[in-house]
């Protein structure tokens, strides 16, 4: 995708705990996909006592892996950045082995459940953390010290974590190396996204650690790459409505011509992302109350 620098190679091997920093330390779910790149990269923060971020799928070599390479350690904190499948559901068993609190912004769709929105049941529906966050709690122990940055937008209860220490950002699926993150409707809200990303260029981290792929340097010039290609986006849109398309399905082949069309469904939920936010911008009007992939489109 021109304008964005992705990174796509980086060497490590299924269920070794790799030293990536000083405090940072991670295992790969064998998971690989066309959502989660390579597989679901488990976070380890800290030495002794630890805090585990995003322990993944419940599958059982990498909670094997997870459970064997911390068994001289202390886990305090299981973090997650938000419900989907490949980052939460692990977090159930392991929290009961290690006897350790779950911390998240709360249950699948908690960003939006309480504007009566309901959301999709794809999520791990099972999931409601001990300890509920919000925007700049602190959360620390022994060397380290983690900051809670919220950032709804591919899901409503989306929380980045910043360790203070390495100046150092758990972006989750927010911002990712290898890919833009798919924002699915209802839950995924794509203005609510454009404004976690504005939010980030206001930060001073130094570098990102997705849960999938490798780190991000130039953070700034990565994040403001993926505003662009969201603004991008929405000139295709706008150039789609005046072509006379109000197809949304329609308009998918012509935008993403370079992409698989496997991927064509995923888009199609970008594409209602972005049209919702034009909606909220005042560019664009629809047929319907709510923004669907049945409804019909036209410019304002």
């Amino acid at each position: 995708m021109a304008g964005i620098p992705f990174i796509h190679e980086f060497d490590f091997e299924y269920g070794r705990l790799e030293q990536l920093t000083p405090l940072i330390r991670r295992v790969i779910a064998r998971n690989p996909s066309g959502f989660t790149f390579r597989g679901t990269g488990t976070y380890v923060i800290g030495k002794g006592e630890v805090a585990v971020i995003d322990p993944g799928p419940k599958l059982p070599e990498h909670m094997e892996a997870l459970q064997q390479s911390l068994k001289n350690e202390t886990v305090t904190h299981i973090l997650i950045t938000h419900t989907h499948m490949d980052h939460s559901p692990a977090a159930a068993p392991l929290k009961t082995v290690w006897g350790a609190k779950t911390y998240g912004y709360g249950p699948h769709g908690a960003g939006k459940i309480n504007e009566g929105v309901q959301v999709e049941a794809g999520g791990d529906m099972n999931f409601v953390p001990d300890i509920t966050i919000r925007d700049g709690d602190t959360i620390a122990s022994d060397g380290w010290t983690i900051e809670c940055v919220y950032t709804p937008g591919h899901t409503s209860n989306h929380m980045c974590y910043a360790l203070a220490e390495e100046r150092a950002l758990f972006t989750g699926d927010h911002v990712m190396g290898w890919s833009t993150s798919v924002i699915s409707p209802p839950d995924g809200d794509m203005t609510q996204y454009m404004a976690s990303l504005e939010r980030l260029l206001q930060r001073s981290d130094d570098i990102y650690w997705p849960t999938h792929g490798t780190s991000i340097g130039d953070v700034k010039t990565f994040v403001q790459a993926f505003i662009d290609h969201r603004l991008e986006r929405e000139r295709q849109i706008m150039a789609c409505l005046a072509e006379g398309h109000t197809d949304i399905r329609k308009m998918v082949p012509v935008m993403y011509r370079e992409t698989d069309p496997r991927m064509h469904g995923a888009a199609a939920s970008s594409v209602l992302a972005a049209m919702a936010r034009l909606i909220d911008l005042g560019r664009v009007r629809c047929d319907a109350p709510v923004p669907s992939l049945d409804a019909s489109y036209r410019p304002a």
